[in-house]
């Protein structure tokens, strides 16, 4: 009996030690296409809450931080769905050309849609929430 109650009494103890997690934890982005999941390379993070405040900015070259990400090798056309944490306020999403432009891409239901050129693109996701912001890059080659 008594070790029932000792089992008891540890289960209760550990459960009331698992708190919530860190708000200041990163957000995490992920890109989907057919149906696959893959995690987007952060930057550029800023967050406030309460007397917390954290900020990471990243000096790096947009080219250098996709040279983190495994490019994605899709057809001219695909569809892609963003999923990212913490339900952002807003998305901005940009692509960077091949011949160094970068254009305003349409997001429609947290999806866009590939050029209908072949290239080489990489794409750079802005969140805004009310607590901060963050940034999101992957790239693409489009066959």
């Amino acid at each position: 009996m008594n070790k029932l109650i000792l089992s008891i009494l540890i289960v209760i103890i550990l459960t009331g030690c698992n708190g919530p997690t860190d708000p200041l934890s990163q957000p995490e982005g992920k890109v989907i296409v057919n149906g696959e999941q893959y995690t987007m390379i952060q930057s550029d993070y800023e967050w406030k809450e309460e007397k917390m405040e954290f900020s990471m900015m990243n000096s790096t070259d947009i080219n250098e931080i996709a040279k983190i990400f495994d490019t994605l090798d899709v057809e001219k056309g695909a569809t892609f769905k963003f999923e990212i944490d913490k339900n952002s306020s807003s998305i901005t999403v940009s692509k960077l050309n091949e011949d160094g432009t970068t254009d305003l891409v349409e997001m429609k239901d947290n999806e866009i849609t590939m050029p209908s050129e072949s290239g080489y693109y990489i794409y750079q996701l802005k969140t805004i929430w009310s607590e901060g912001k963050q940034t999101f890059v992957f790239d693409v080659n489009v066959e």
